[in-house]
């Protein structure tokens, strides 16, 4: 019973159904590589890859971030600062994690094996960035952003430089909405000397700069778009994309931070599965068009 509620609270804790930040465009990596569904037990692996990721970078996160958790008013409540969960239990669970990822990687083929410890190492990296540079919110972009090529590896077992687009699109997005969320420890950051955009340049020009971030990613999903030869359900999911970030930044101005949870949370989420849908869509009907 003890095991099961630790289990709860560790999953409470990493927002465990926030995975879906990164899944669909990793999805979205393995369509193109298969040029449509790639097999049952390719997806499958994928998907298991993707979620031990995440649950591994971001447990690692908290247990890096206890002694600063603790200080910041917004973050003491949370599981390791608050007692409510053991160093050694986290400690384990990141380790059963990045375990269960390498094992998914071995599933995939060798080359996904073989790099599976150099995506961890960047995944777990980002947690001790913003200790030192003002540019963490790009390192945790990139933590994200390899999933597609990530992906791709896994269907196709090589590279294809084309894929690079959307780990670059992915990067500057994810760089984006943590550029928002980081305005809400502007003065927290300051004063423990952590390091991030609005610590540096303040609220009103770090919601400038997120703004040029989600610029420079729909400018690389365009090229996205044309190095493949997609057609119009792609270039719709652009469009959706455009309105989505439109209103994900109108919640929130230098003034008013109080909806800044729902931009995160709710609104990442849904541009995240509406591009892989548009996507698939256009995947789809193409490969049917050419049967």
């Amino acid at each position: 019973m003890a095991l099961l509620t630790n289990l709860r609270t560790t999953l409470e804790m990493i927002k465990w159904e926030h995975s879906v930040f990164a899944l669909p465009f990793a999805l979205c990596g393995a369509m193109l590589a298969a040029q449509g569904v790639p097999t049952l037990h390719q997806v499958s692996w994928i998907v298991v890859a993707m979620v031990a990721a995440r649950t591994a970078a971001m447990a690692f996160n908290r247990l890096a971030d206890i002694s600063i958790d603790a200080a910041n008013p917004r973050t003491s409540a949370r599981a390791l600062p608050a007692g409510a969960l053991s160093q050694s239990f986290v400690r384990n669970f990141v380790l059963i994690s990045s375990g269960i990822l390498i094992f998914a990687a071995w599933e995939l083929n060798r080359t996904s094996f073989l790099l599976s410890p150099v995506a961890l190492a960047v995944l777990l990296l980002y947690s001790y960035t913003k200790r030192w540079t003002r540019w963490s919110h790009l390192v945790l972009g990139f933590a994200l952003g390899i999933a597609p090529t990530a992906a791709w590896i896994a269907v196709r077992g090589s590279l294809d430089p084309r894929i690079l687009l959307l780990t670059a699109a992915v990067t500057f997005w994810v760089a984006g909405f943590d550029v928002l969320y980081a305005c809400q420890d502007y003065a927290f950051d300051r004063q423990a000397g952590l390091h991030s955009i609005p610590q540096y340049w303040g609220v009103a020009n770090a919601l400038w700069i997120a703004r040029l971030f989600h610029l420079i990613m729909l400018v690389l999903l365009a090229a996205l778009v044309f190095a493949f030869g997609l057609g119009k359900f792609a270039i719709a999911g652009i469009g959706a994309v455009v309105l989505l970030l439109g209103y994900e930044h109108s919640l929130v101005s230098k003034d008013d931070l109080g909806k800044l949870n729902a931009a995160f949370f709710t609104m990442n989420g849904i541009i995240a599965v509406v591009f892989f849908v548009f996507l698939a869509l256009d995947l789809l009907t193409r490969r049917a068009g050419a049967m």
